[in-house]
């Protein structure tokens, strides 16, 4: 795990404690809090229905055998982890968190410690520079052996001039076959009066956003193989008798297989 810990910018809200916030977190400062409080009462559903989405999934690839995980946009941790819900299912599942919060790195080096068979890491990394990113996660994952890549509530921070394509398909690209790849992105397909909001609030604080249609959200999917049930809303995502009780939800969300 990275050592060093550059220092926190409590002047200027983070999405990660943006997040936290909404999920009903204490990690932090007021100037998340500010963000969170003038958003919708929907983006805590949002927070939450993420999270659960993350749960269902991890739970799935890790009960066929699915042993390696790489989280980007880990935001601070948040029990049940990714890390948990996996080595719940294999004790032995290795797990790579990375996020560009220094507050989520502090937490992390606490709070994210994973079974004995198994190993757990994090690095300060952003996802707009994917080629470091995979640099470090080639020396704790095997890149031999299939992955899951988990890219949750992040790629909607992610603007188009950005090449969030791009950046998807760079990551997809290093990993071996029988792979998988875990994404949620926010719409305004659904309410697009309380999607402008959300986006101009975190405008307001400097954040950028990138809601997008099913479509768009789809061709990240590009050349892969869904699982059922598609590419749906993350509440009508799951695998078997784990289905969530019926709600509405902004995001979409879907599992897709590496050929």
């Amino acid at each position: 795990m990275t050592a060093s810990v550059p220092p926190i910018d409590t002047t200027r809200a983070h999405p990660a404690r943006v997040y936290d916030w909404l999920l009903g977190g204490k990690d932090n400062y007021p100037v998340d809090e500010a963000v969170g409080g003038k958003l919708p009462a929907q983006a805590r559903d949002a927070a939450r229905q993420n999270r659960e989405f993350m749960h269902r999934a991890v739970s799935h690839l890790a009960g066929q055998g699915v042993d390696q995980f790489l989280d980007i946009g880990s935001g601070i941790p948040t029990a049940p982890n990714l890390h948990q819900v996996a080595q719940r299912a294999l004790p032995s599942a290795r797990v790579l968190y990375t996020d560009n919060d220094p507050l989520v790195l502090r937490h992390a080096q606490a709070l994210l410690t994973g079974s004995p068979e198994g190993a757990t890491d994090y690095i300060m990394g952003d996802v707009r520079e994917p080629d470091a990113i995979l640099e470090h996660a080639r020396t704790v994952l095997d890149f031999e052996r299939p992955i899951a890549l988990s890219l949750i509530a992040l790629l909607h921070f992610v603007t188009e001039d950005q090449d969030p394509y791009g950046i998807v398909a760079r990551l997809v690209s290093a990993l071996p076959p029988g792979s998988h790849l875990v994404l949620t992105n926010a719409s305004s397909d659904w309410r697009p009066d309380l999607a402008a909001q959300v986006v101009d609030e975190y405008e307001r604080a400097g954040i950028r956003l990138a809601f997008r249609t099913r479509a768009e959200v789809a061709r990240f999917f590009d050349g892969l193989d869904l699982l059922a049930p598609g590419l749906v809303a993350v509440t009508d995502w799951y695998q078997g008798d784990s289905a969530p009780a019926p709600e509405e939800s902004g995001i979409y969300g879907a599992v897709a297989r590496v050929r």
